[in-house]
């Protein structure tokens, strides 16, 4: 345990930091298995509710700094291509 007390309250920081991080992504992988539960029910209108909340979320997460940019436009790309997938069978 730190003794200094400028490190104590980064350490506090960095907890609650990484508690929001965690949550972000969680919730872009949640949103990820709505979109594919989506396209295993085939039906084109929740598909493309849930393609638009996911790249919601992913924008959300890579402004707040949880997913690095291009982390986020390959999890986008990867989403369009699901849906778009789907929704041309």
């Amino acid at each position: 345990m730190a003794n200094i007390a400028s490190q104590k309250k980064r350490i506090l920081r960095s907890e609650r930091e990484r508690t929001e991080n965690r949550l972000l992504t969680s919730t872009v992988k949640t949103y990820f298995r709505r979109l594919e539960a989506a396209v295993e029910a085939g039906d084109a209108g929740k598909i493309e509710a849930e393609h638009k909340a996911l790249v919601s979320k992913v924008d959300k997460a890579v402004q707040k700094g949880a997913l690095h940019k291009n982390t986020g436009a390959r999890k986008k790309s990867r989403a369009a291509r699901i849906a778009s997938a789907a929704t041309s069978k």
